[in-house]
């Protein structure tokens, strides 16, 4: 029986801080815009038919899987796929690599809710007319879809919180204003997780649970606005003929694989750091129906609003609705100017922005940290000491590389790299871990896991899943997704040529691990190109191979030649894990 815990390692001080913090992981950004978008695009509630079955047959087995990996092997993401599925350990670092890429801009996103926030502290929104310093000859304070005028608050988000430029091809300079911002939203990142999950327990506390405090409060406001209704009505009614259109079930898909965060590692890094014996299912189920009931109510929220701007400017709301951060700092914003106490509502929806975006930045340092931590403790704790400087080093590394999102081209930079990392990398990086998890690691052996830790076995519904109907949609969605590819744009802006190619050089930043570790792991374990597939494909081989050039002992602990990972001891061939120590100087 593997151990129930390990030295060196910290736990949850209280199993409801895992829950919460997996709620905070789960539930972010994207449930409030991203999802009342997909609603309206896709046929109104007709969309929540395919958006509560994918949930079912994808978003709760895959999110199972992931928690029951990361808290039987007690690793992050490199390790845990590294133990699992050697051929495939590329697909744990690819995962970092792309928790860590979107760390860089996410946290971009909250330095304009905290610009707004700011710009909320006074009688008279700045958005609220075209009586500025910055407006233009063409702007207007009702909702239009003229190519040739714009809003107030459209002119407020491009002209003054970006300043913007006309396209990639002109850099301009630093927003400082944008730039103390983001130090400021590092800063504060920082300061909630430098001692683990010690300190990020505690946080969650608030910033997971608070937002639902705001939502409430905005919508009693908002339903008792004139139109309203309206707006309600649209979200809730369904147009039955759009279940026929097969992009509507792909986007459905889509919205529940990358809300609830599959293939990112953060909840895997997070389950890591749970007691032996916890009760995982409890936990899956909590986080994944709590996300999705977020993303609904959150619905109701934003399309009442719509419902009160399409009352006032005369116009449908499906004329309203638009995707991006236009919908967050553009739409939502205009609708707040014309509410009564428009500076409280606006501080307190900016408020709820701020929360949920740090619990999901949260999550992905914690990814990185975790995964370094697993792979290379014994060099950094001999250098760093203790690993508050470690995050340190992690925050500080993410706020430079995220500068450029802070210039007056920004918003181009922000636009390509999500792109190419939200859309393209994640679709790869999911089936890989499906098929290294659910076939090569297999079925029978992560039931076995549950077994020896919960001491049931995950029913038939969760097995089939696993076997058949989460790889097939994985697959149909990875396919459709390559068809249907378009290229990054920003509204009217078409990115040049070279600009496309950053692009998938960032996408290449995560998936080229995947081919590049299988290579390496092919080329150094011993015997004929079939012996070293087989074992390639076998978990834990690279824990028993102790002969192979792969490792070199050195007392009681192994360490990878080629500085990939660390495993700290050897075992009998079984199924059991190793157990790993940390030592500290």
């Amino acid at each position: 029986m593997a151990e129930k815990e390990e030295a060196g390692r910290p736990t949850w001080s209280r199993q409801v801080e895992f829950t919460l913090a997996g709620i905070g992981c789960a539930v972010g950004l994207g449930n409030i815009w991203r999802f009342p978008y997909l609603c309206y695009r896709s046929g109104g509630g007709a969309f929540l038919v395919p958006y509560l079955l994918m949930l079912v047959v994808l978003g709760i087995p895959l999110l199972h899987m992931e928690l029951t990996l990361g808290q039987y092997l007690r690793r992050g993401p490199v390790m845990a796929l590294t133990k699992a599925c050697p051929l495939l350990k590329g697909v744990g670092m690819a995962t970092v690599a792309i928790s860590f890429i979107m760390c860089t801009y996410y946290n971009v996103i909250i330095t304009w809710a905290l610009y707004y926030m700011f710009s909320s502290f006074r009688s008279e929104l700045l958005w609220e007319n075209c009586n500025n310093t910055w407006n233009t000859a063409n702007c207007t304070d009702r909702v239009t879809n003229s190519s040739s005028s714009s809003t107030a608050s459209q002119q407020f988000f491009n002209y003054k919180v970006l300043e913007r430029t006309s396209g990639v091809e002109e850099t301009g300079t630093l927003r400082w204003e944008l730039f103390l911002l983001l130090l400021l939203a590092w800063i504060l990142v920082y300061l909630c997780i430098f001692k683990g999950v010690k300190s990020t327990g505690k946080v969650v506390y608030f910033t997971a649970l608070f937002p639902y405090v705001i939502l409430l409060a905005l919508l009693i406001n908002n339903v008792q606005l004139p139109g309203a209704i309206d707006g309600i009505r649209f979200f809730i009614i369904p147009e039955w003929d759009k279940l026929l259109n097969v992009e509507v079930w792909i986007n459905a898909a889509a919205q529940i694989f990358n809300s609830i965060g599959i293939g990112f590692g953060s909840l895997m890094a997070m389950a890591s750091y749970n007691s032996y014996n916890n009760n995982i299912l409890k936990d899956t189920l909590a986080i994944s129906i709590t996300n999705s009931v977020t993303s609904i109510f959150a619905g109701f929220v934003i399309f009442s609003a719509f419902g009160y701007m399409s009352h006032l400017q005369n116009v449908p709301v499906s004329e309203i609705a638009v995707d991006g951060p236009g919908l967050v700092f553009v739409v939502y914003p205009q609708a707040f100017a014309t509410m009564p106490v428009a500076p409280l509502w606006a501080f307190l929806f900016f408020f709820m922005l701020l929360c949920l975006g740090l619990d999901s930045q949260f999550a992905m340092v914690e990814v990185m940290v975790t995964s370094l931590l697993d792979s290379y403790s014994k060099p950094i704790l001999k250098y760093l000491k203790r690993k508050e400087f470690l995050v340190l080093v992690v925050c500080g590394s993410a706020f430079l590389l995220g500068i450029p999102n802070v210039m007056q081209v920004g918003i181009y930079v922000f636009q390509l790299m999500d792109h190419y990392t939200a859309i393209v990398s994640i679709m790869f990086l999911a089936f890989f871990e499906v098929v290294a998890v659910c076939w090569l690691y297999g079925v029978k052996r992560l039931s076995s896991n549950l077994l020896e830790m919960t001491g049931k076995r995950p029913n038939i519904f969760f097995r089939v899943c696993w076997w058949v109907i989460c790889p097939a949609l994985i697959t149909v969605i990875l396919v459709f997704s390559v068809i249907q590819f378009k290229p990054a744009r920003y509204e009217d802006y078409v990115y040049p040529p070279w600009a496309q190619g950053v692009g998938w050089l960032i996408a290449l930043a995560s998936i080229i691990w995947i081919p590049l570790a299988a290579v390496h792991t092919l080329w150094l374990l011993p015997g004929s190109f079939t012996e070293r597939l087989k074992k390639s494909i076998t978990p834990f081989s690279l824990d028993e191979d102790s002969e192979s050039p792969y490792y070199k002992q050195k007392g009681a602990v192994m360490e990878v030649i080629p500085n990939i990972a660390v495993i700290s001891s050897i075992v009998p061939l079984s199924d059991k894990p190793p157990i790993q120590t940390y030592e500290l100087d």
